[in-house]
């Protein structure tokens, strides 16, 4: 916005380049340049990392069973489902059937898709404010710390955001082309977004419909009809799943996972719905204890700058935040239809929605889903704070705010960076330093033709606002943060150095007790449990089959799932170890507290099943998703999770358990150890019937002992009647 007040100097100076102009020299290798070092960051080491044991479980059954792959099934003999709608899971099993089932054939189309995220931001950000402003958002959402701790896990998140990323970039092209198909393109991938994490696919979505229907240049008529048209196809698109695993007969399709009566639409609605925002329906609760605030700290509008998701997300969110502001004042009396406008609206409403939803969740909430305020933020730095620099060079009412935002922006660095006291301690005042010069060159290039100072002065200060957010996401990959990025396997992964005393950190397990030939596990609070062999390990959860080596290097051809082992000895970040029936070691088991969840079967344990499986189509029933997906890894076979991750499903009921051991199809179940599952008294009924009718195999057979507070049990179509 040009004024009647700006320094005369200013009409003989060479504006910031417009959005309309032609492209930089620079510009070319910038956005390359930009996806090789996202590249780097979710790459490097990516083998030596430890995935999510109870995603890749799943993909692992996907990879053996086309009906786990449609249902989302745990196990390949598909009695639970995972807790989430299956779309990642499908492209990650894909992925593996074509190429081998392994950490990178899981990886490689996240990661695909992260770097596409990449790109179309990029792309969207240049058509509004040229390629200055597309730069910086395609780095600061590279650099987002808790976006490089997601990118390089097998959580869906990242297929997720990019998404919602491609249905958002869609929009806004609908908006200024005035088409039909980039809205109904947009419409599906929002459904798609869904069919990945349900309704939070949903959470940018009414931003989406409000720039449409305010900015399109479309008469109502046309506005409306194609409104109309692009629900249906968010309908189609979204509930494609749900209704076709409603019509089939529920003895003839796995438990859904998350749900209280084992369908998907109970699923929607309860777990993956409102239970998330509310609290309760399997999330734990919420606001300071439960799971909402022991892994993200208290719900609160502050939230996202407490000590648990402050070093994640929220390096940039002061500076989008005024850039936001102001770029909506600097456009002023705007058409309607205005397009700067409307990015504005759509990212800012983007940003804003997403911040609400995560800070006032009071369901579970790990620091990771913050990642979908990513691309908002990336946004709203780049276009807004072009918008900022062009009204700093030519309007002396503005000269103030760009140089405020970068004070703001620097001095919240300065207060991250101290909070991870002794980590680097040399980066927060280097910031201080090239921030201060920053803001002194930009206020000194106004004084005369000085555009060489401006371009220098614009690019410290780049510099120095993401220099916070790269160190973090460094040690990531690097395993250099020394608490939360290096110790967080990867349920609950993170970036950085441990600030923070989120359920989940270092030092607090979420393990619930051992299992056979396993060790002990902590409860949510971060005390430690009694396992199996003994107290959880110091500083983490409980010892697990599998886990990072010390020179965190796995052997040629581990499976993901976590990084095996060759001790069988737990480890201080929790992460615990283990071994193969082959001798090759185990993998990493990661729950909902950090490194692990209960514990799972040692060598010896799966050796001894395999060898007295005698036919059955399982080998083995335990109380949680955790320990099933471990041993699902291990052995390679299908194993029963009766009450699923959080412990509140009701999948295995005592009339369909004496149905699988009449049919031969189970003979073995644990009871004990996890300590979870049943709610409604369902899991004491089973116990008590198991130990009533089976014959408890001595713990000496599979390397457990007589301390053990969980124990195997022998079950034969005889012991039914």
């Amino acid at each position: 916005m040009t004024s009647a007040t700006a320094p005369p100097h200013a009409a003989t100076e060479p504006p910031v380049p417009s959005p309309t102009a032609g492209a930089p020299r620079w510009s070319r290798p910038a956005l390359p340049v930009i996806l090789a070092l996202a590249a780097g960051l979710y790459c490097w080491n990516l083998s030596g990392a430890g995935l999510n044991s109870f995603y890749s479980a799943a993909v692992l059954s996907g990879t053996e069973s086309w009906k786990a792959w449609f249902f989302g099934s745990l196990d390949a003999g598909n009695f639970l489902t995972v807790d989430k709608p299956p779309f990642a899971l499908m492209v990650m099993s894909l992925s593996c059937r074509l190429f081998g089932y392994g950490t990178w054939q899981m990886m490689l189309p996240l990661i695909g898709s992260a770097l596409a995220t990449i790109w179309i931001l990029h792309a969207s950000v240049r058509r509004v404010w040229g390629h200055g402003a597309a730069a910086v958002a395609a780095l600061v959402l590279a650099l987002t710390p808790i976006t490089v701790a997601i990118n390089r896990d097998n959580n869906p998140d990242t297929l997720l955001v990019f998404l919602m990323v491609a249905g958002a970039a869609l929009g806004l092209r609908a908006v200024r082309d005035g088409r039909l198909p980039p809205l109904l393109g947009s419409a599906v991938c929002f459904g798609l977004a869904f069919n990945t994490k349900m309704l939070q696919g949903y959470i940018a979505l009414p931003a989406v419909f409000l720039v449409y229907v305010y900015a399109t240049d479309l008469g109502w008529t046309k506005r409306v009809r194609n409104l109309a048209l692009a629900a249906v196809a968010l309908a189609v698109s979204s509930f494609w799943w749900a209704a076709a695993v409603s019509l089939v007969p529920a003895s003839e399709r796995p438990y859904i996972g998350g749900s209280t009566d084992g369908s998907a639409w109970d699923l929607i609605t309860g777990y993956n719905g409102l239970g998330r925002i509310l609290g309760g329906d399997g999330n734990m609760g919420g606001g300071g204890g439960g799971g909402g605030g022991g892994f993200s700290g208290a719900a609160g509008i502050g939230r996202m700058f407490n000590d648990v998701l402050g070093g994640q997300i929220s390096w940039l969110l002061p500076f989008a935040g005024i850039a936001l502001v102001g770029g909506l004042v600097l456009c002023g009396r705007a058409p309607r239809t205005d397009l700067t406008r409307a990015a504005l609206v759509l990212w800012g409403g983007w940003t804003v929605l997403h911040y609400l939803t995560f800070a006032l969740a009071e369901g579970t909430m790990h620091p990771y889903y913050t990642t979908a305020l990513a691309p908002g933020v990336a946004a709203l730095c780049g276009g807004g704070g072009v918008m900022l620099l062009r009204a700093f060079r030519t309007d002396r009412r503005w000269a103030w705010v760009l140089p405020l935002a970068l004070g703001v922006t620097g001095g919240w660095a300065i207060v991250l960076l101290r909070r991870a006291s002794g980590w680097n301690p040399w980066l927060w005042p280097t910031i201080a330093l090239v921030t201060a010069l920053a803001i002194a060159g930009l206020l000194v290039s106004r004084s005369g033709r000085r555009v060489r100072l401006l371009a220098v002065s614009t690019a410290a200060a780049v510099v120095a606002a993401v220099a916070g957010p790269a160190a973090y996401a460094w040690s990531v990959p690097s395993g250099s943060g020394g608490g939360m990025g290096s110790g967080m396997g990867g349920t609950n992964p993170t970036a950085g150095p441990s600030t923070g005393g989120g359920m989940g950190g270092p030092g607090v397990g979420g393990g619930r007790g051992g299992f056979p030939g396993g060790a002990g596990g902590e409860a949510p609070g971060g005390q430690p449990g009694a396992g199996q062999d003994g107290p959880g390990t110091a500083g983490g959860g409980p010892a697990e089959a599998g886990g990072t080596p010390p020179d965190g290097t796995p052997p040629d051809g581990a499976p993901p799932g976590g990084t095996p082992s060759e001790n069988g000895t737990g480890t201080e970040n929790g992460t615990g170890t283990g071994e193969r029936p082959d001798g090759t070691g185990g993998f990493a088991g990661d729950g909902p507290g950090g490194g692990g969840m209960g514990g799972t079967g040692s060598g010896e344990l799966t050796a001894y099943l395999t060898k007295h499986q005698d036919g059955a189509k399982w080998l083995l029933a335990v109380s949680g998703s955790q320990s099933a997906a471990q041993l699902i890894l291990s052995s390679g076979q299908p194993v029963i999770s009766m009450w699923g991750w959080s412990g509140s499903d009701n999948a295995m009921t005592l009339a369909r358990l004496k149905e699988l051991v009449e049919k031969g199809e189970l003979h073995y179940v644990q009871v004990g150890g996890e300590g979870m599952g049943g709610g409604s008294g369902t899991a004491s009924e089973v116990t008590q019937w198991v130990q009533e009718h089976g014959t408890a195999v001595e713990a000496g057979a599979y390397g457990g002992t007589s301390e053990s507070t969980s124990a195997v049990y022998r079950l034969d179509p005889a012991d039914v009647n």
